[in-house]
């Protein structure tokens, strides 16, 4: 359910067109963190295809234009990102509030964490939506975050 990382580029390109037409590719491919020759690739696509422009700002200066084409496909893009983004929120919601109710069923109203980033912050919202308090004792039950995936351990080390 990962976004194309490609859809993904595609949309940070476009952003930081729109925000700077005289980006270099270089810069785009620190910002990116990705190869020059990378973002060279999703140019060409991106101009092959008509959603940008390029135009000889200086000899040696390029100056990439956004055109309607492009300003439409970032919309759609974006939006795109965003339902996927709210799709995840949701189903791993779902998973974690399941968890919580076999943690329930089980007796606990405590449970670590194991793991950073948006996906464990979602999970610390939903366990503080329950009731369930998340601490720091390796006696309770072990709420795991791997990537997108949250596991339940009980009783067993994670």
């Amino acid at each position: 359910m990962q976004p194309n990382p490609d859809t993904i580029r595609e949309l940070s390109l476009l952003e930081q067109i729109e925000q700077d037409p005289d980006i270099t590719q270089a810069s785009l491919a620190t910002q990116l963190g990705v190869a020059v020759g990378t973002v060279n690739w999703h140019l060409k696509r991106l101009v092959e295809k008509g959603y940008v422009k390029v135009k000889r700002a200086e000899r040696r200066k390029l100056r990439y234009i956004i055109t309607p084409e492009g300003i439409a496909l970032r919309a759609r893009l974006t939006v795109d990102y965003i339902e996927r983004s709210f799709n995840l929120y949701r189903k791993t919601r779902q998973r974690v509030r399941k968890h919580l109710e076999t943690l329930h069923e089980a007796g606990f109203d405590r449970v670590r964490l194991i793991g950073e980033g948006d996906v464990a912050d979602v999970c610390k919202l939903t366990c503080l939506e329950q009731g369930i308090e998340v601490v720091a004792d390796d006696n309770v039950p072990v709420l795991e975050v791997r990537g997108v995936k949250v596991l339940l351990h009980m009783g067993e080390t994670a």
